[in-house]
């Protein structure tokens, strides 16, 4: 899987500057419902990166340089069926403004690079690199993309192919309910004129819950994952909702409103508003109680 290359900083240090990382998603706004990117609590750890490849913009994220995994992506649903065999990237603008814009291998851009000449540390202090997910420990877990391939095509599809798009799942969840979800989300999906998808993860605050390499802390595994969608008729205007949630550890996904994915956010002490003018109804199986999957 490939990543786009984007980058944090003019030095190589752990300081959050915005870049391709880009200043309130500047180049990218086009992938959130209304041009505004969620109201997300803020840290210093976290980078707005609009997510390039061969030049184009394809989604955003907002990622998290400590932990090391994406808060949330956000993109435009294509009906499409591509499983592309690109190499896994990273962004090289995480390590460095000055770098390519585009993701990238690690190793490429340790091999290229010239001013600044980049080292693997570096790349490791921001991101989360191939061998994260060649640990012995990794083996419970798959590279679980956020913002799905299967839910575009072509370049798009190879786009989602980031380390900075993934997080570690749980096998059986990815496999399974949650797997499950993506597929029956692109039969739903494909009837919008437009459909705005914005999908997350919840870190773990356990420092043990974390993919270890060389006896430090390197991935942070998290909790539970996330999911809101509007969609929109020719003029614009909302037309379908829709939101899930599950628990990382356990096999199931709940369906539910937008308002009930409030819960789930305020339930974990989070202020988040995602689609803040998308008052479309739910659609009728979206019902349940998100904020169910919480112990």
């Amino acid at each position: 899987m490939q990543s786009l290359v984007t980058i944090c900083g003019l030095l190589f240090v752990i300081i959050p500057a915005h870049a391709h990382v880009s200043e309130d998603f500047k180049e990218c706004r086009q992938f959130f419902f209304g041009n505004m990117w969620p109201e997300w609590p803020p840290s210093r750890y976290h980078q707005e990166i609009c997510q390039t490849y061969e030049n184009n913009y394809y989604f955003a994220t907002l990622y998290d340089i400590k932990r090391r995994i994406p808060v949330y992506s956000a993109y435009i649903f294509e009906q499409g069926n591509d499983h592309p065999t690109i190499p896994w990237c990273i962004e090289p603008q995480l390590v460095n403004l000055n770098l390519n814009k585009n993701m990238m291998r690690s190793d490429d851009l340790v091999k290229k690079s010239q001013n600044p000449k980049v080292k693997l540390s570096d790349i490791e202090e921001v991101q989360a690199v191939y061998d994260d997910y060649q640990v012995p420990q990794y083996d419970d877990y798959n590279r679980g993309h956020l913002n799905p391939k299967g839910h575009h095509k072509g370049s798009s599809s190879e786009a989602t192919y980031t380390l900075t798009n993934v997080v570690p799942q749980n096998k059986m969840l990815n496999a399974g309910a949650w797997g499950g979800y993506e597929e029956s989300l692109k039969k739903i999906l494909k009837n919008c004129h437009k459909a705005y998808v914005v999908v997350g993860a919840i870190a773990s605050t356990n420092p043990e819950i974390w993919i270890k390499r060389n006896n430090k802390r390197r991935v942070n595994i998290p909790d539970y994952l996330w999911q809101a969608y509007c969609c929109t008729d020719k003029q614009g205007s909302p037309t379908e909702s829709g939101a899930a949630t599950a628990k990382n550890t356990e096999n199931r996904v709940e369906l539910c409103s937008l308002e009930s994915l409030k819960e789930f956010f305020v339930k974990l002490n989070k202020k988040v508003e995602l689609f803040k003018n998308c008052n479309a109804p739910a659609r009728k199986e979206f019902t349940g109680d998100c904020s169910s999957v919480i112990e």
